[in-house]
């Protein structure tokens, strides 16, 4: 039974124009996802997006050094893509990139791999507020050991500003009271850590 279904189903998407059959393809992923046992993992399912409809966030405090993109653009060369870009929708035809935006620039902008992926992009979804993305896209570079200081304290000052308090912004993050507050004064939040104690070993130059 499960052997005619797939046989059936490989026919009609091979039938179908490209177009149309990357369309379809889509669909039944989503609807394989919204069944499956792993359908709370967003890796479950991974979905091709055209390029132009996916938009780099504006707060992203990543930086990739040349060698390292390089390399970058190297691994998707020879080994293809082997991650998606994490996005989140923010309307029917536009996605807003949470992690992945080197990974977006260079399958966009090289156009070599524009042509193999046929101006297309694998995205996995998340479902996330703006400061839950904010969060997620800080997490994902932490774990990798890469974030601006700069650009991190203006994260902070953004959320700080707009009601999230030291002990969520820390434990959305992955930091701790220190590294809040420090990140606070860079910004001359002084108004928001006034009175507190904390070390000097963490400076910024």
């Amino acid at each position: 039974m499960q052997q005619r279904l797939t046989q059936e189903l490989t026919h009609f998407l091979s039938a179908l124009p490209e177009e149309e059959r990357i369309r379809a393809i889509n669909e039944f992923r989503m609807a394989i996802h919204h069944v499956s046992p792993f359908r709370h993992e967003p890796v479950d399912c991974v979905l091709w997006i055209k390029n132009e409809q996916i938009i780099p966030n504006d707060y992203n405090p990543n930086n990739v050094a040349p060698p390292e993109k390089r390399l970058l653009l190297k691994s998707i060369e020879a080994d293809g893509f082997t991650q998606p870009i994490v996005v989140a929708q923010s309307s029917a035809e536009k996605y807003d990139i949470i992690d992945g935006f080197h990974r977006h620039e260079l399958g966009k902008g090289k156009a070599a791999l524009r042509a193999r992926l046929k101006g297309y992009l694998p995205v996995t979804c998340l479902e996330r507020t703006r400061h839950e993305r904010i969060a997620s896209t800080i997490r994902h570079n932490r774990a990798r050991g890469r974030h601006q200081i700069h650009a991190m304290s203006e994260i902070v000052r953004e959320l700080s500003l707009l009601g999230w308090d030291e002990q969520k912004i820390g434990k959305e993050l992955g930091m701790d009271d220190d590294e809040v507050l420090r990140l606070k004064q860079i910004n001359g939040l002084q108004e928001l850590f006034a009175g507190r104690q904390f070390s000097k070993a963490w400076t910024v130059k």
